[in-house]
Order: C-alpha cells, then structure tokens, then sequence
C-alpha cells in the first residue's frame, strides 16, 4: 500500500482530463487561481488596518489622552 508512483499519478491525470476536458479544467484553475489572489490583498488588507489601528492608539497615548473601556465587576 505505499505512495504511488508518478505512472500511478499521470494515470489519474489522463483521466481526470478525459472526464472534464481541458477548458473546464483550464477555467477551475483560474476561478482558483482568482480566489488565492483575493485572499492574499484581503490578508495585506487586514495587515494594514491593524497598523492604522495600532498607530492611532499610539499617537492617542502620546497625546495624553487615554481611552479605557470600563467594566462592571459582579460579585459571585
């Protein structure tokens, strides 16, 4: 039972290209390839905005203003 063999592999590709055919594999790869891409700028996106964020509560410090949320202790 170990790991195939690359015949085992180009077996399976031949086929899978025979079932799907080549265009509508050829269109899988670009709605994937279109989706990886759409995620990366949403991560550097996300990145950025936790700096925007991060920069602000600095300069809020520096500015002797200090924002704290305050919490209600209950008592058990």
């Amino acid at each position: 039972m170990g790991s195939f063999s690359i015949w085992h592999w180009l077996i399976v590709l031949v086929i899978v290209a025979l079932v799907f055919g080549t265009k509508k594999l050829r269109n899988m790869g670009e709605d994937l390839g279109g989706a990886v891409k759409g995620f990366k700028k949403g991560m550097g996106d996300a990145a950025e905005e936790g700096k925007k964020t991060e920069s602000v509560t600095q300069k809020s410090i520096d500015g002797d203003t200090i924002d704290v949320q305050a919490k209600e202790k209950k008592d058990a």
